[in-house]
């Protein structure tokens, strides 16, 4: 009997999703040519990492449990079993919300979720219920939104970012666009500080705004801002800080922060919810019946880890981070620097090139002459020995042709120095026409 062999085109369409495939070949170029300096990942430095650590914040959470009169028992318990769907840390993640965000939402309004990729479909499944609702984007974006709601079924709608970021008016008519096309517009996704890829960062009266348009327009905003700890400097509100309708759903995550492998992330969704009988209760209750047919429960042992960090903060993530956000400061000023020094003001015009210049984050962009595809990736790479990542990965639909993302977040100051003397050499060899 010959063995199943099934067809790609009978799957669902989401396995074929480009973006799959453009993440594949990037993690493809950076095994093949090892010896490259890499501004492709944006992963967190791990220079600041201590095993010894993670034992250290587990004992910790645990004598906070006994201190808070649970039994040995249940202390036993709060390890090895599942725990609440809704999460065993989600009154300390309340806590540290309203100390370091001023955002003051009962324990309640919180779903502790396997990173915020979790989060994410946990909001797109329950917010986007039809094919005629509507999830908008910021365009580009990050593309795990756009990647959960292809494998959801939901196409996204791009509002495109201008050269100095978001504005209001782009996101209006884009609006007004989708109800002339009878559909209705539910949810925009936005990641108003040092967004992933852009680097841009959005005003504080564009975030006024922005919440006064999602008012008039029966809209939900989904924040994402996971570099705002991890960022040099005083920060703006987030718009959860600023919302007094209700209107946003604030999806966050201890990856940058606190711990990447603890895949701990969460989301605080306070919105009311009154079903046909009358009966009233908060967004997060429905995110969590979701998490029960998806992943259960988020690992306790993950949880103790991360609740026994925001324990040793006091509830401030900020105030372990104080060391890593100078480093990741440090980090893009170099890449600046170098930028500046390789390219001088003079030369950019000419050449084509520009770049922006955010205040913090891991990544910025920088516009090229010619096109930033795969096939200058290669060149890039094998010619010149620097990796990056092409902005078209980044838009749902067209865009960013002649644009690249640069991530500083993984690299030693001395890598930074002599990768973008590469990244100067492959632009000018390519901006000359050769390769």
């Amino acid at each position: 009997m010959a063995a199943t062999r099934l067809k790609k085109e009978e799957l669902h369409t989401s396995v074929s999703d480009p973006v799959l495939d453009t993440m594949n070949f990037l993690n493809e170029i950076t095994h093949r040519y090892p010896e490259t300096i890499s501004f492709a990942p944006g992963r967190p430095y791990d220079g600041f990492f201590d095993v010894e650590q993670i034992f250290t914040h587990i004992r910790r959470y645990l004598r906070h449990l006994h201190e808070q009169g649970a039994s040995p028992a249940e202390v036993r318990d709060a390890l090895f079993q599942y725990g609440p769907t809704s999460g065993r840390i989600r009154g300390l993640i309340a806590d540290s919300l309203g100390k370091d965000e001023n955002i003051h939402v009962p324990s309640e309004a919180v779903v502790v979720t396997v990173g915020c990729q979790e989060a994410m479909f946990l909001a797109l499944r329950a917010l986007i219920p039809t094919p005629a609702d509507v999830l908008l984007v910021s365009s580009p974006c990050y593309p795990g939104i756009t990647g959960a709601a292809r494998v959801l079924g939901v196409e996204p709608t791009p509002v495109l970012e201008r050269a100095d970021g978001f504005h209001c008016a782009d996101l209006e008519a884009a609006l007004t666009a989708e109800r002339a096309r009878g559909r209705r517009p539910r949810v925009f996704y936005v990641m108003p500080d040092h967004a992933n890829p852009s680097g841009s960062t959005m005003p504080l009266q564009e975030r006024h705004a922005l919440l006064e348009l999602a008012a008039r327009e029966d809209i939900l905003l989904l924040e994402d801002s996971p570099y705002r700890l991890v960022s040099p400097g005083r920060q703006l509100p987030t718009l959860k800080s600023l919302d007094r309708d209700r209107r946003v759903v604030h999806l966050g995550s201890y990856s940058k922060t606190l711990f990447p492998g603890a895949r701990v992330g969460f989301v605080v969704a306070d919105q009311p919810v009154v079903d046909r009988h009358g009966n009233a209760g908060v967004l997060a209750d429905e995110l969590t019946r979701l998490k029960s047919m998806v992943t259960v429960n988020t690992s306790p042992l993950a949880q103790a880890a991360v609740g026994g960090m925001l324990l040793a903060a006091d509830g401030r993530p900020s105030e372990l981070n104080v060391e890593t956000s100078a480093h990741y400061g440090a980090a893009m000023k170099a890449v600046l620097r170098e930028l500046g020094a390789h390219f001088p003001e003079r030369d950019r015009a000419a050449l084509g090139v520009r770049w922006n210049e955010p205040g913090g984050g891991f990544f910025l962009g920088l516009d090229v002459p010619f096109p930033a595809d795969n096939a200058a990736l290669v060149r890039s790479a094998e010619e010149h020995g620097v990796i990056w990542t092409p902005m078209s990965y980044f838009h749902p639909r067209n865009g960013g042709e002649h644009s690249l993302r640069l991530s500083i977040s993984y690299l030693t100051h001395d890598d930074i120095v002599e990768g973008i003397a590469r990244l100067a050499r492959f632009i000018r060899a390519e901006a000359s026409g050769r390769g």
